[in-house]
């Protein structure tokens, strides 16, 4: 697969391109991401599905622009897709035959259960969870995946979109109608031989939109979309409210951005008609969706679409591009899991942690790559944005603070106010910051010793193959949790 690749999804509403390079056999890091609302779809229902001049027009201008980014990129590779609009328009090969003749750029146009699939294959890869069913929202079709245990099992596209339902339906004030017409093209989902999750994965600019306005009205700590989830009978008065709003300035007390004002009261009608329709009780917001699905299954094609067990893309793109020296990394990972684990019959903590405190101490270093002065802060900032995929965000921020408390002293309760409702309790805190400083000291001349642990009346033997001054000196000035003293043997 080529080092550095475009993905252009052309949708009936917007038009949108990623860039991403690849740092390893699985890794990869987003290096662009460009959105223009070119509504290629505009008028197109009303006139028989027939593509019109002018939304035509102002595709061929924005992919001009795209591959201009994608040239100055210096990407190898550019697949390019087309959906919705595109597969429903009897004219589509006029649009498609231009772009080919004048910008060399080979369009294919996908069904919607291939669209779908690449939805499908984007979320069980890049989200942190078991069973789900994604639904992906666009101008002219809504797209179904059913995922169980890291297999898509089902794919089901209906014709309900912003654009379809506005043009049909919204600009007679026919709401009635349009609730009947979604109801009964859900039957084939209902009916489709798949037990309905509780869980929604929600793709597509509408969804995306509608997290925002829920993270801001529950004050969420983390400005993050990618694995935020919510409760959808405790936000379902925000649904409400946006259906109920009597104008644009209406809508932008509410939240919604200037540019979803247009679309933003069909992509709520649609969303919560499914919401209510399958009995929804969660929704996990997804900031990917077609784009890295069609990556992803080219990247995986000899892996059955699924990354290797235990692999997180996120971790090892950050590594790939920021860490020191490999081995000094697995050398803090080895010795993080030897600490967690001779400490647990006091700390008593969940499995989970021992791999979150594997995953702080590998990366713990690479804000010193960014600025060798204040690190761990450095650090603290860049892992909250830049562990993109497949972490939940209590686990996101777990991990950055387990690193900015990986010092001398545990962190109190006024250094943990800000993410309070994303954290562990505070003495799991405490204990995962003890837990990264000690292992930290134990190697830092960087000389990786060879040590054994040994727990017994509460008392941690910290046994080195030889003297190390550095480690001797600062060992009284590590705070340690209650009950439990450290003493080094060498």
């Amino acid at each position: 697969m080529a080092k550095i690749t475009t993905i252009i999804d052309i949708g009936s509403n917007s038009m949108r391109m990623v860039v991403l390079e690849k740092s390893s056999r699985f890794a990869f890091n987003l290096i662009n991401e460009t959105r223009s609302r070119v509504k290629i779809s505009e008028g197109c229902y009303e006139n028989n599905g027939n593509l019109q001049e002018a939304p035509m027009q102002r595709a061929f201008n924005s992919l001009q622009s795209f591959l201009n980014i994608s040239k100055a990129l210096k990407s190898r590779k550019i697949i390019c897709v087309a959906t919705s609009a595109l597969r429903d328009a009897p004219n589509a090969k006029v649009f498609l035959q231009k772009v080919k003749n004048e910008l060399g750029l080979s369009i294919k146009v996908i069904d919607g259960v291939k669209e779908a699939y690449y939805g499908g294959v984007a979320a069980l890869n890049l989200l942190h969870d078991n069973e789900f069913v994604t639904v992906d929202i666009g101008g002219g079709s809504t797209e179904f995946a059913f995922v169980k245990n890291r297999k898509i099992e089902k794919c089901i596209s209906l014709n309900i979109g912003t654009v379809r339902i506005n043009e049909l339906f919204f600009k007679k004030n026919d709401f009635e109608a349009a609730k009947r017409y979604i109801l009964e093209k859900l039957e084939e989902v209902l009916h489709c031989g798949y037990e309905i999750p509780n869980t929604i994965v929600g793709i597509g600019g509408t969804i995306r939109a509608l997290s925002r306005i829920i993270m801001a009205k529950n004050s969420y700590p983390l400005d993050i979309l990618h694995g935020f989830n919510y409760s959808t009978d405790l936000n379902m008065y925000i649904y409400d409210a946006i259906l109920e709003a009597k104008d644009c300035l209406s809508l932008k007390s509410l939240g919604v951005k200037k540019e979803r004002v247009d679309t933003i009261k069909e992509g709520t009608f649609i969303f919560k008609t499914i919401l209510e329709e399958l009995q929804i009780k969660r929704v996990i917001t997804s900031g990917a969706g077609v784009r890295e699905g069609i990556y992803l299954d080219d990247l995986l094609r000899n892996s059955n679409g699924i990354f290797p067990a235990n692999f997180n893309v996120s971790v090892r793109s950050m590594l790939d591009r920021f860490e020191i020296d490999p081995k000094q990394s697995s050398y803090f990972g080895r010795n993080a899991k030897a600490i967690f684990d001779v400490l647990a019959p006091l700390h008593n903590l969940n499995e989970k942690y021992r791999q979150l405190l594997v995953i702080a101490s590998k990366l713990h270093s690479i804000g010193t790559v960014l600025n060798f002065y204040k690190s761990n802060d450095n650090t603290f900032d860049f892992i909250l944005n830049g562990l993109n995929y497949d972490f939940l965000h209590s686990s996101r921020v777990t991990v950055a603070h387990i690193i900015k408390f990986s010092k001398k002293s545990l962190p109190k309760r006024k250094d943990l106010k800000e993410y309070e409702q994303l954290l562990p309790d505070f003495e799991v805190m405490q204990w995962l910051s003890f837990m990264i400083s000690l292992n930290l000291m134990i190697n830092q001349d960087m000389s990786m010793p060879n040590v054994k642990y040994n727990l017994k009346n509460n008392k941690l033997r910290v046994c080195l193959d030889r003297p190390i001054f550095m480690i001797e000196n600062d060992i009284d000035k590590l705070e340690i949790p209650k009950g439990l003293k450290v003493k080094i043997y060498s």
